[in-house]
C-alpha cells in the first residue's frame, strides 16, 4: 500500500508551472482513494526521492548549457541553438522551463511536509535555490515561488532579478549559518554546508555581474564594474567552498571511475546500478555517449556509440585550447581506442574495444590491437611517429582472411586548420603521413576524440542510456576558478592569479607571472585581444570541459556575443543574435505557453530579443 501511495504522489508532484489546472484535475481522478497529504505529513521522507529525481534533468541537460558557445559544435553539420534560430515556441526551451518548475515545486513540497528548519527541509531549500540558479542563467528574472503548489492557481508574476537574487542569497546564507547540515562529505551524495557555500559563490558571482556591472560594448565584450562588494562576497564564499582543500590529486585520478568519492567532490547527482529497480542494462543516463563523434554501434565495433550521428564535438578553438603538457587533455579525452573482433556480439566488449582501457591490466593492453590513437594539437609529427614506432605489434593492418576481422588502425594529431593522419601497413609500421582539413575530417565517422569524464566501465551497452556514473555539480577546482574570477573583478589581481596558478600547477602547465603573460594556443581573429577575463574563461574551459557550464560562463561575463562572433562557425554578425529591433538575445525566451497561461504575465514580460 505504501508503494502505491508513493507512486501516486510521485505523479502528483510532477506538475509544471504552466497548465496546472488540467494536470491536477486529470491526476486526482486516478488518486481518488489516496490521502497523499496525510501520508506525506506522516512520512515526508517519501517525498525526497521524487524531488531528487526531478533535479537530475539539470545534470543531464547539454543543449541549453553548452550550445551557442565557443567550445562545441552541436553536430557534424548543424549547430542547434548555436545558430540562434530559436523563438518563443521552441519546444526544448519550453521543456527546460517546465521541468525546472516541476523540480522547484517538488523541493517546495519537501519543505512543506518536512518543515523548513528540519534536516529534510534544509535539503529542500538547497535544491530549490539550485533550481532557481539554473533558471536565472537561462531566463533572467522568473516567478519566485516558495510555496508548494496544490491548487489550480496560475497567478505568478515575474520577479525582479535583484529581488530574486536577494531572496536566494538570504535563504542560502541562513542555511549556511543556522542549519544543522554537515560541514562536508566527499561522497557528493549529501547536501552539506560546503555545497551551500559553492552554490552561494556561484549565485553571488552571477548577481554581481548582473546587478553591479554595465555592458559597454557587446561586440567587444567590454563592461564597467560599478561596485566590487558582491564580487568580494563571492570570493569569500568560494573560499569557504574550497574548504582548505589543495589541488594535489592528479587530474586523471580526479576523474577516474574508480575514484568518484574524492577529496575534491562537493556535490554530485547520484546514480546506482545496484539500486536500479529493474533491468540495470536499461537504466542510467546517457552522458558517457555525449561530447563525441559517431563511433558506431558498440555491439558491432567494440568502440563507443552515440545518438544522432555524434553530439557536441570539439570546435575549432577547442582543438587548440590545451597547452603542451597539459594533463587535462589526456584526463578529459580518450587517447587510445582498442580494437575488438567484429563478431556481432557484445559478450566480451567490456574487456575489448573502447572499455578495455578500464577493465584490463596494463600488460593485457599491450597485447591488444589498437583501433584509434589521438594526439593533442601540441604534438609534433616527429613525436607522434616516435610513439607509434613503439606500438607496431598493436597497429598491424588486419588481413582479409582473419576470422572476425578488425577495424584498420588509424592515428591522428587533432589540430586546426589541418589534421595529420597516420595509417598503417600490414606489419604495423606507419605509412606516409598525410594532411587533411579539420573541417573535412571532422565530419567523417570515427574522426575526432571523445570525452571520457563520464565513462562507466561497467555499462552493459554504450549504445543505450546505460551510464551510472555520478554527475558532479560542484567540485573544488571549479571553486578555485570562481574565486579567481571574483577576485579579479574585486580588483585583487594578485589573489586571482594565485588561484589560477594553483589550477595550472596541478595540470602541469607553466604558472603565469601575470595575466598579461598569457599566450593562447588557438588562433584569434584580428581584433580579438585576450585579456584577464579571457584567461579565466580559457582556464575554466580546460578544467571544466564538458561539465555543462559554458553558456552560463559566457552569459555571466558578458562575452557571449564576442565569443560567438569570433569562434562560432555559423555566427558572423551580431544581427544573427538579435531581433529586428536590434535587441540581443542574452537570455532564452520565456515560453509562449507560460505567458499565455500565467495570468500574472503578459507579452511585456518577454525577454529582450524576442
Amino acid at each position: 500500500m505504501k508503494l502505491y501511495k508513493y507512486l501516486s504522489i510521485a505523479a502528483l508532484t510532477c506538475l509544471p508551472l504552466t497548465g496546472c489546472s488540467d494536470f491536477l484535475e486529470a491526476d486526482n481522478k486516478s488518486a481518488a482513494n489516496v490521502d497523499g497529504d496525510s501520508f506525506l505529513s506522516g512520512d515526508p521522507s517519501a517525498f525526497r526521492p521524487v524531488m531528487y529525481d526531478s533535479f537530475r534533468f539539470f545534470a543531464n541537460e547539454i543543449a541549453l548549457h553548452e550550445e551557442a558557445t565557443d567550445l562545441y559544435f552541436e553536430s557534424a553539420t548543424g549547430d542547434g541553438y548555436g545558430e540562434y534560430l530559436f523563438n518563443i515556441e521552441d519546444g526544448g526551451i519550453a521543456s527546460y522551463y517546465q521541468n525546472a518548475y516541476k523540480a522547484i515545486n517538488n523541493a517546495n513540497g519537501l519543505i512543506h511536509y518536512a518543515g523548513a528548519n528540519s534536516d529534510l527541509g534544509y535539503e529542500g531549500r538547497f535544491f530549490r535555490n539550485l533550481g532557481y540558479y539554473y533558471l536565472i542563467q537561462q531566463f533572467g528574472g522568473v516567478p519566485y515561488i516558495t510555496n508548494y503548489i496544490q491548487s489550480s492557481s496560475r497567478n505568478y508574476p515575474r520577479t525582479d532579478l535583484g529581488e530574486l537574487y536577494g531572496a536566494m542569497i538570504a535563504d542560502l546564507t541562513d542555511l549556511y549559518d543556522n542549519s544543522t547540515l554537515p560541514a562536508s562529505d566527499n561522497t557528493g551524495a549529501v547536501v552539506t554546508k560546503q555545497a551551500v557555500a559553492a552554490l552561494l559563490a556561484k549565485t553571488t558571482l552571477s548577481a554581481a555581474w548582473d546587478l553591479d556591472t554595465t555592458l559597454d560594448d557587446a561586440v567587444k565584450g567590454t563592461y564597467t564594474v560599478n561596485s566590487t562588494t558582491r564580487f568580494e562576497e563571492a570570493a569569500q564564499w568560494a573560499e569557504k567552498a574550497i574548504n582548505g582543500v589543495q589541488l594535489t590529486m592528479p587530474f586523471a585520478d580526479k576523474w577516474s571511475p574508480k575514484n568518484q568519492k574524492n577529496a575534491e567532490m562537493i556535490f554530485a547527482m547520484q546514480y546506482s546500478r545496484a539500486g536500479f529497480p529493474g533491468d540495470a542494462s536499461t537504466g542510467g543516463h546517457s552522458m558517457q555517449n555525449q561530447y563525441m563523434v559517431m563511433y558506431g554501434n558498440c555491439v558491432q565495433s567494440g568502440l563507443k556509440g552515440t545518438p544522432s550521428g555524434g553530439k557536441h564535438r570539439q570546435s575549432y578553438k577547442s582543438t587548440r585550447l590545451f597547452e603542451k603538457g597539459d594533463e587535462r587533455w589526456t584526463g578529459t579525452f580518450m587517447q587510445t581506442f582498442y580494437n575488438a573482433p567484429l563478431d556481432g556480439t557484445n559478450a566480451t566488449w567490456k574487456t575489448e574495444g573502447y572499455m578495455a582501457v578500464y577493465n584490463c591490466s596494463a600488460a593485457d593492453l599491450k597485447k591488444k590491437r589498437i583501433a584509434l590513437k589521438f594526439y593533442p594539437s601540441t604534438t609534433t609529427q616527429a613525436e607522434a611517429l616516435a610513439d607509434l614506432e613503439t606500438l607496431t605489434s598493436q597497429t598491424k593492418k588486419p588481413k582479409s582472411n582473419e576470422k572476425f576481422g578488425y577495424k584498420s588502425p588509424f592515428a591522428a594529431i587533432v589540430n586546426y586548420p589541418s589534421v595529420t593522419i597516420f595509417e598503417f601497413n600490414e606489419d604495423g609500421t606507419v605509412a606516409e603521413p598525410k594532411s587533411e582539413r579539420y573541417a573535412d575530417w571532422f565530419v567523417g565517422q570515427y574522426h575526432g576524440v571523445c570525452v571520457k569524464k563520464y565513462d562507466d566501465p561497467e555499462s552493459d551497452n554504450v549504445t543505450q542510456k546505460n551510464c551510472y556514473r555520478n554527475i558532479p555539480i560542484f567540485h573544488v577546482s571549479d571553486m578555485y576558478l570562481i574565486a579567481a574570477e571574483a577576485y579579479l573583478l574585486a580588483e585583487k589581481e594578485g589573489d586571482a592569479l594565485t588561484k589560477i596558478n594553483d589550477v595550472r600547477k596541478r595540470a602541469k602547465v607553466t604558472p603565469l607571472s601575470s595575466f598579461g603573460s598569457y599566450n593562447p594556443q588557438y588562433d584569434t581573429p584580428s581584433g580579438f585581444n585576450a585579456g584577464p577575463i579571457d584567461q579565466i574563461l580559457d582556464e575554466r574551459a580546460r578544467e571544466l570541459y564538458a561539465e555543462r557550464t559554458r553558456y552560463e560562463d559566457l552569459r555571466r561575463t558578458k562575452q557571449l556575443v564576442r565569443y560567438n562572433l569570433n569562434f562560432s562557425r555559423t555566427i558572423s554578425s551580431v544581427s544573427q543574435m538579435s531581433n529586428g529591433k536590434g535587441e540581443i538575445k542574452w537570455y532564452r525566451p520565456i515560453p509562449s505557453s507560460e505567458i499565455n497561461t500565467n495570468t500574472a504575465m503578459s507579452a511585456e514580460d518577454q525577454n529582450p530579443g524576442y
